[in-house]
């Protein structure tokens, strides 16, 4: 059963600056799918007209079977409370603790007020630490974020999109500002999100090993269009050199 479902989706910012061009997918309950292509392809404004932080042109997005375009103010902001998303640079508060940040994903349920004045329930602050231990981070609960590693604060990231109790979660480049071994961690986490917690994932990558290695589905992006859609092994290296205009063995893995 789809989830997502993109038709013909299109965005430009000048009649002759077109982003994206007649994009089409859809992606079903719990899959795992990662976008690739290189810088510019298109791949972050994919991801934020789905959520409407960037507004389309052209096309149609339906999001568990609502028309995410024409959504009112109020019913955008409820339908975002089912999409969480994690960013390359986390967009966290640094001056706040890390449980502080992760309740913050709790706005969409809140009112103004309640948000301001910070107004949790015991059952969501127990939540918020249960996500914090899952992810191996809990121990830091009442550390301010700017001062964590990389690494730490996107697992708080992916803590604060995860106690919105969303059904797709889009991921930004979440690894290109990180390390190899906290790529890693992040990389199983999100897979982990995917296949125990049932939770649909859409993730923009560069590296190719790492969409292969954990993906159940790649879309490959160049000039804002879909060049490739299937399965990792199926990704050749024609394909690749469509996706990036060069050869595997020139492309940076890690």
């Amino acid at each position: 059963m789809s989830l997502l479902k993109v038709e013909g989706l299109g965005k430009s910012y000048t009649a002759d600056k077109k982003i994206l061009k007649n994009i089409n997918f859809d992606i079903k309950e719990g899959e795992f799918v990662s976008i690739i292509g290189p810088s510019g392809a298109g791949k972050s404004t994919l991801l934020r007209c789905i959520n409407r932080m960037v507004e389309f042109n052209e096309g149609k997005i339906l999001f568990n079977h609502h028309d995410v375009g024409s959504l009112n103010k109020k019913e955008l902001r409820k339908l975002r409370t089912n999409i969480g998303m994690v960013f390359q640079h986390y967009n966290l508060v640094p001056r706040l603790t890390v449980v502080e940040n992760v309740l913050h994903g709790r706005f969409g349920y809140k009112t103004t007020l309640q948000g301001l004045l910070g107004r949790y329930t015991e059952e969501e602050k127990e939540r918020a630490f249960y996500l914090l231990e899952k992810l191996g981070i809990h121990e830091h609960a009442y550390k301010r974020c700017d001062q964590l590693s990389g690494g730490q604060q996107q697992r708080v990231g992916i803590c604060r999109a995860l106690i919105q109790e969303p059904k797709l979660i889009l991921c930004d480049e979440p690894i290109a500002s990180l390390d190899p071994n906290s790529s890693k961690v992040i990389m199983d986490h999100l897979k982990m999100i995917s296949t125990e917690m049932g939770i649909t994932c859409l993730v923009n990558l560069h590296q190719v090993e790492v969409a292969q290695h954990y993906s159940d589905r790649i879309i490959g992006l160049n000039k804002g269009q879909i060049v490739f859609d299937g399965k990792g092994h199926e990704l050749c290296e024609e394909q690749i050199h469509t996706i990036y205009g060069t050869k595997t063995k020139d492309l940076i893995t890690a």
